[in-house]
């Protein structure tokens, strides 16, 4: 107690400064926890959370039992390896090529045309895609032409949802993700680099054994949080882009909790659903987290 009270006093401004987003977090992330209560319950909102009556774990049995719980998962867990094969190391290998550009204006040029899409609504990113993929839209007329086949609406097709939406995540991604690991690679020892070109390495060379090494750390921390949220999938971008031809590949946990819980009003059922998803999250950040201890010593506890 006495350690703490001396690191406040030492330190009293940045706790001051870190105040409020404890107090935001508090209030919007951890007081609305008590509400999972309702996942056990047959919620009645003219009852009240505790008023209504307990049916133990009859929703998540209703869940784990329904038609729909292997598609949703399939279609979560699908999106989500295939962000972690395309989506996710698209940033350090941008990052990596930028870091060999010499030309600054050039390099400065690439890096802010890139940041563009992150800083654009959801709303309008999903727009554009619309419009890019519907039945004579640009990227349709090029698949088209490649192919030799009609310029269809790609969103009307199911095996082409899950291209479109890692495409585009990728697309409105990788510019501002590529900013942590270009702050990482500057905070490599230049002293390496020059050794390791006195000793006669090339680009390639220097990358392979300088660049990624050092960014290692980094990556591993990234790659953990990452996991965690192997069960989860931006719920917005998917709302704005699915329709009901393309439920089979587009449905995932997020829209399913959405659906059942705001439009059909089954709070207790789409709460099961969504704690459930939250627990499987929990779980992996744990077990990556330990994975990642004892592969690469790298760990956030």
């Amino acid at each position: 107690m006495q350690a703490l009270k001396k690191d406040i006093k030492k330190f009293g401004a940045a706790y001051l400064i870190a105040l409020p987003v404890l107090v935001w977090y508090f209030i919007f992330n951890y007081v609305p926890m008590y509400g999972a209560v309702i996942a056990f319950k047959r919620f009645n909102p003219a009852a009240g959370i505790w008023a209504s009556p307990w049916v133990g774990l009859e929703n998540f049995v209703q869940f784990f039992n329904s038609y729909y719980f292997v598609r949703l998962i399939r279609n979560t867990v699908t999106l989500n390896i295939m962000g972690l094969l395309f989506s996710f190391p698209a940033p350090v290998i941008f990052a990596l090529l930028l870091n060999e550009l010499r030309n600054r204006l050039f390099k400065r040029t690439v890096q802010t045309i890139t940041y563009v899409p992150h800083f654009i609504s959801i709303v309008v990113i999903c727009g554009m895609i619309l419009d890019f993929v519907k039945k004579g839209g640009i990227v349709s007329l090029l698949i088209g032409f490649f192919t030799n086949s009609g310029a269809e609406n790609l969103l009307l097709n199911p095996s082409m949802f899950r291209p479109v939406y890692v495409v585009s995540d990728i697309w409105q991604q990788v510019g501002w993700n590529s900013i942590i690991y270009l702050a990482a690679i500057s905070a490599i020892d230049p002293e390496l680099y020059e050794a390791a070109e006195i000793d006669g390495a090339n680009r390639f060379r220097k990358a392979l054994s300088i660049t990624i090494p050092g960014i290692l750390p980094t990556l591993m921390i990234l790659l953990i949080l990452r996991l965690g949220s192997i069960m989860n999938v931006g719920f917005e971008k998917v709302m704005l882009l699915y329709n009901t031809s393309i439920y089979e590949t587009a449905d995932v946990i997020s829209t399913f909790t959405y659906r059942n819980g705001i439009q059909e009003g089954n709070f207790s059922y789409a709460s099961a659903v969504g704690l459930f998803n939250s627990v499987v999250n929990c779980l992996m950040v744990v077990a990556a987290n330990q994975i990642s201890k004892k592969l690469t010593e790298q760990s956030l506890w």
